[in-house]
């Protein structure tokens, strides 16, 4: 996966928090909104890390290629 394969899925979720979240507007999501929103919330999570990855070696003159996804607990753990 190269970076305009990892720009073009950040792009998909965001695409899809967008639709999740217009319609639930007005109300509350569903119980199944929620946890999708929750879902797609982590993963944009997971691959913005993996793009700042990928671009902090390339930086470097490192292979970008040898960076992967990393898990939830890991990312979700990052302080803000």
């Amino acid at each position: 996966m190269n970076d305009a394969d990892v720009a073009g899925h950040i792009e998909a979720l965001v695409g899809e928090e967008h639709r999740l979240l217009a319609s639930a507007a007005g109300h509350a999501p569903s119980e199944d909104q929620h946890q999708r929103l929750e879902q797609v919330r982590v993963e944009l999570d997971r691959y913005w890390d993996l793009l700042r990855q990928r671009r902090a070696r390339e930086e470097f003159g490192l292979d970008p290629d040898w960076v992967g996804l990393r898990d939830e607990q890991t990312v979700e753990r990052f302080e803000q």
